[in-house]
């Protein structure tokens, strides 16, 4: 299984960006989906999760300027971001517990460069 994220790049603060993550392999189910970041110098930290069956979980940091979604069809985890700040600034990740049809496994994508300028 492989994750790939893009939608990264340069915007404005107060402006949006939407991110895309696919996943590409064996993949039979999903348990969890969703999105980390990491800005320079900080650890990296949660965004927010869709979990199957439940709620799709943000964090404070982006809950109300963020919206996760998915495109089953393509197997394709969306995070639209809006009203960006310089502080949402980090590369983002994306991360996924599958089940490929033997087994669970997280699985985590290479990340994708965010800069908010102010």
């Amino acid at each position: 299984v492989q994750l790939q994220a893009s939608g990264g790049g340069l915007v404005q603060a107060g402006g949006s960006l939407r991110l895309s993550c696919a996943a590409s392999g064996s993949i039979f189910s999903f348990n969890r989906i969703g999105w980390y970041r990491q800005a320079p110098g900080k650890v990296r930290e949660w965004v927010g999760t869709i979990t199957s069956g439940g709620p799709t979980m943000y964090a404070d940091s982006v809950k109300g300027r963020s919206t996760i979604s998915r495109d089953n069809a393509k197997n394709t985890v969306f995070l639209q971001m809006n009203s960006l700040k310089p502080e949402d600034t980090a590369v983002y990740y994306c991360y996924a517990n599958i089940f490929d049809g033997r087994r669970n496994g997280d699985y985590w994508g290479p990340g994708t460069l965010v800069t908010v300028s102010s």
